[in-house]
């Protein structure tokens, strides 16, 4: 016979319980401290929010074992140690205005947290005397004398001992120190002002990041602070930014197209001095740099969105690192404008590091066996590509003489009269294979992809002229009906905008569209997916660029068909029509997809790859 079934008869309903403050605060810890990096962003902020001038992060095993956060701000009395690790407690704001924030902190939950999870010390001082209080797995000692000359140490121990099943969850050592290390860089691209340094002190001390305070105004500082985190090829590759729009400014320094990346790596925003990866910030910057980046390459750059606190809610978020703009339009269109503005401004302008690529193509055709250095280098001194191509005997193209006088080596020169020009580009000296012309500069040489730059320029002309006299449109001769549902009302509110790219759409009903004209350039489409495609565009970023990029990528490819071709041969006033042209039109030093149009090479550069120098 079966045993009865004691819940039989019971009340199935289930208990609502108060949890105590220890579990709270270990659930709140689950949100506020996701892993290491999280504890030291937490502590970082409150060090900056302090009125620090100098932090200085101490870590071990990646931040598992040991975090110091040690600054030089106000401090705090005695009496407010044990308010600090009450849940809820801050002295940034005052509870009556979450739309008036100005510091980093502001939820009070960061401290109370860690002491939960974690076993946390605090030693600071204010004014007379330094304090300390220790809080363990949410027990709390008492608060009692402590040796400190100024500010603020806080250190926490055993992260997440308390509760053991979040450390499974930990990555290796070396890949929670680095992500703490990407949160103090960013946080000190935020405070140039401020002095950093990351020590990793698992086994003695190593310092592995440090920046001292900038001093300047706002772009020498941010300048001085970007180079020491990104490098000085970012820096003299950027263009500084500074625009402002209905009470919003932006300021930073944005990337040159030719100085791309493979990934977003290289990607830093701000909003009112707060790292942050908003999605919408993310879509304008690529938005930005559409027209001249290929889809598998982004672009670098350092963002500051400043703007009045209650334009912005930075508490929608538990780590505070999304915000929500109350006229998210304006913020992207500030920032497409600005730096589409900076770069046109930028002309044929390309990286540095383009002639860098070049250089570093090429290396001696000598090397030393493994572990000898000789004492000079073999004569002759041969320098080859590391991609070593075929070799072919000097057969000068037409248009070219060849003098061989009997105390020199061949050279070619150009038949027509030679041109001498003032500009960046310098004059044409020579085609060769038919698609390069090397250009004579004063104090080097431009090697020219006559195809790529002749592709820009024809490009910038129809994107000018239809900028001009608008996108030709062709009716329909039967309306195509469109069922949207909840979604036909969005596509609606940028109706205006769609009609500016030739794509007319108007209500038919609730929930339907009814689509009237399309672009002709785009021949034949199918309207349903395109207006789709638009749709998911607006829900992920809050505008949309399909149609537009549709329509530029048939002018690229009409450019591209309309341009010189590869093989072409050209003569001296041709080649020098087409440098004249590049100096003069925006976005010149790259082609449609990106890649460089010329390449330029310092004379000083040259004679160092023959060992002139």
């Amino acid at each position: 016979m079966a045993a009865p079934n004691p819940n039989i008869g019971a009340d199935p309903r289930p208990v609502i319980r108060q949890l105590d403050d220890a579990a709270i605060n270990r659930i709140a810890a689950g949100e506020v401290v996701e892993r290491p990096a999280s504890a030291v962003k937490e502590l970082v902020e409150n060090a900056i929010d302090a009125d620090a001038r100098r932090v200085v992060i101490e870590v071990a095993h990646g931040g598992k074992t040991l975090i110091r956060v040690i600054d030089d701000g106000c401090g705090m009395e005695g009496t407010d140690l044990p308010l600090a690790l009450s849940r809820h407690a801050t002295s940034k704001i005052d509870g009556s205005d979450l739309l008036n924030i100005r510091s980093f902190g502001f939820r009070g939950e960061a401290l109370p947290s860690l002491g939960a999870v974690g076993r946390l010390s605090i030693t600071s001082r204010a004014s007379d005397a330094a304090h300390q209080i220790r809080v363990a797995g949410g027990t709390q000692e008492a608060v009692k004398p402590a040796a400190l000359n100024r500010g603020t140490i806080v250190e926490l121990r055993d992260l997440f001992y308390a509760t053991p099943a979040r450390l499974k969850f930990m990555r290796t050592d070396r890949a929670e120190m680095q992500a703490i290390t990407d949160i103090v860089k960013r946080l000190a691209m935020a405070q140039p002002a401020v002095g950093f340094t990351l020590k990793d002190v698992t086994d003695g001390e190593r310092i592995i990041f440090r920046a001292d305070p900038e001093t300047g105004d706002l772009f020498d500082a941010l300048r001085g602070r970007l180079t020491t985190i990104l490098g000085r090829e970012f820096t003299e590759n950027a263009l500084p930014i500074d625009a402002e729009r209905d009470g919003l400014r932006l300021t930073g320094y944005a990337a040159l197209p030719t100085y791309s990346r493979g990934s977003a790596v290289a990607q830093f925003l701000f909003v009112n001095g707060r790292p942050v990866r908003d999605k919408l910030l993310i879509g304008a910057l690529r938005a930005a740099y559409m027209d001249v980046l290929s889809r598998d390459r982004h672009p670098a750059a350092a963002l500051f969105i400043d703007c009045p606190p209650d334009r912005v809610d930075v508490n929608v978020h538990p780590a505070k690192s999304e915000v929500r703009f109350r006229e998210p339009g304006l913020a992207r269109g500030l920032i497409v404008s600005a730096l589409r503005h900076a770069l046109a401004e930028a002309g044929h302008r390309a990286s540095s590091t383009v002639a860098d690529a070049t250089l570093g193509a090429m290396r001696p055709a000598y090397q030393a066996p493994l572990g000898e250095a000789p004492t000079a280098p073999p004569e002759p001194r041969i320098y080859q590509m590391d991609r070593p191509s075929q070799q072919r005997s000097f057969v000068p193209p037409r248009g070219f003489a060849e003098t061989t006088p009997q105390w020199s080596a061949p050279s070619a020169r150009i038949d027509d009269p030679v041109i001498e020009s003032d500009g960046p580009l310098g004059a044409a000296r020579a085609q060769v294979h038919e698609n390069y012309i090397i250009a004579q500069t004063p104090n080097g040489i431009v090697l020219v992809d006559q195809h790529a730059a002749h592709e820009r320029l024809v490009y910038e002309q129809l994107k000018t002229q239809m900028a001009e006299h608008g996108v030709a449109r062709q009716a329909l001769l039967i309306p195509e009906i469109i069922n949207l549902g909840s979604d036909a009302e969005r596509l609606l509110d940028h109706a205006t905008e769609l009609e500016r790219f030739g794509l007319l759409v108007e209500p038919f009903g609730p929930g339907t569209i009814a689509v009237r004209e399309t672009p002709a350039i785009l021949g034949e489409i199918n309207a349903e997916a395109l207006l789709r495609d638009i749709l998911d565009e607006l829900s992920d970023l809050g505008d949309s660029q399909t149609l537009q990029a549709r329509v530029e990528a048939v002018l690229s490819r009409v450019a591209c068909h309309g341009s010189i071709r590869s093989g072409r041969q050209m003569r001296a006033d041709e080649m020098n029509a087409l440098l004249r042209e590049m100096e003069a039109t925006p976005l010149s030093g790259q082609c449609n997809h990106g890649r460089p149009t010329y390449v330029e090479l310092k004379l000083s550069d040259i004679e160092r790859l023959f060992g002139r120098t």
